[in-house]
């Protein structure tokens, strides 16, 4: 950091000019770390296999990722990246890519088997910012949001298109899980898994974003007791996905899905269904007869509309007779297979087969 004086008239102004620390390589990041910079500049960087980009304990610190980041390959759970701290502010720049090669990874299994494969991202972040960052080629999960507060996600792009065809799988946008006001905006997902999957928290805000190709936005409840609460979903496209929008909660799981709103959600070509409440869910699929213990309440559904493929579902909704308050408007086009509903709350009508 430098001090300087400025003279306007009379008057003597005292400014200071915050210069950044570039990082080429781990060594030179440790370098910044115990000097206390507070303006990092990743530059081309290539981590070394089974290492991790560690930005944990810089406090009110600036990271700007300027170059290509890449990764050594090796088995194991990672994450390749982790940011954890507060008060952060995490940006790319011009031309940057964050590049995770997941190529070498893929072998269509994800994380049911096969190849050990890390995590992309890790955040544990409170009062912080992150933005216009490009990642590509997550070997798995993209971005693990956990226990983070007051964190504003915006302009993120998560691209794994290349796992359409080369073996992606799981590949998840962002998982969210324990975190409380946080917002994701104005984002790009093409993946093959979850765009978004939010399995606990309260106040979180996912709005403007655009999911591509992999498995919908989903709202899951039930895992360990954990409650969700008070989210909103809006504005956001999801585009040749199998699943448009759904919430699930696990098959004899505990605790509370309250206040989640869906609105103003296009649907564009989705193969197999568009709207998806369920009561049963396990990892492999819905099993069996939807349980109670983790109700479904305060549930809107406003204004999703678009189409599925004609051999799809419109709407699956399937859930134990504890579920209250809905409120459902849909105006899906396609989707001639019905299929038959239960546990939808008296007075809510939902369009389902006998």
């Amino acid at each position: 950091m430098m001090a300087g004086f400025v003279r306007v008239g009379a008057l003597c102004l005292l400014f200071t000019i915050v210069s950044g620390f570039d990082v080429w390589n781990l060594d030179q990041l440790e370098q910044a770390k115990k000097t206390g910079q507070k303006l990092i500049t990743v530059k081309d960087l290539h981590v070394p296999a089974g290492k991790t980009l560690d930005f944990q304990g810089l406090n009110g610190t600036t990271i700007e990722f300027a170059g290509r980041v890449t990764f050594g390959y090796q088995e194991w759970r990672g994450p390749l990246i982790i940011i954890k701290g507060a008060r952060y502010t995490v940006k790319g720049l011009p031309g940057h890519l964050i590049d995770g090669e997941g190529h070498r990874w893929w072998d269509t299994l994800g994380g049911n088997g096969g190849k050990k494969k890390p995590g992309f991202i890790y955040l544990h972040l409170e009062d912080s910012y992150v933005k216009d960052l490009k990642f590509k080629n997550a070997p798995a999960h993209g971005f693990a949001v956990n226990a983070c507060r007051n964190l504003h996600i915006e302009n993120v792009d998560i691209d794994n298109a290349d796992g359409h065809t080369k073996g992606g799988h799981n590949t998840d946008g962002f998982d969210v899980a324990h975190c409380q006001n946080v917002k994701i905006t104005g984002c790009r997902v093409n993946n093959q898994d979850d765009c978004l999957a939010l399995s606990s928290g309260k106040n979180v805000v996912f709005t403007n974003n655009v999911c591509i190709g992999g498995h919908g936005i989903a709202v899951i409840g039930g895992y360990d007791g954990d409650n969700v609460e008070d989210i909103l979903i809006k504005d956001c496209k999801v585009i040749k996905n199998n699943i448009g929008v759904r919430v699930k909660t696990m098959l004899n799981g505990k605790g509370l899905v309250k206040g989640v709103t869906f609105d103003n959600i296009q649907l564009q070509d989705i193969s197999e269904t568009g709207i998806v409440v369920i009561g049963n869910y396990l990892n492999s699929g819905p099993r069996g007869q939807p349980t109670r213990g983790c109700p479904i309440q305060n549930l809107q559904m406003t204004n999703i509309y678009g189409n599925v493929l004609k051999n799809g579902t419109k709407h699956l909704v399937w859930v134990a007779d504890d579920a209250s308050n809905w409120t459902w408007n849909s105006k899906i086009q396609g989707g001639d297979r019905l299929r038959p509903c239960q546990g939808i709350p008296k007075g809510v009508n939902v369009v389902c087969g006998k």
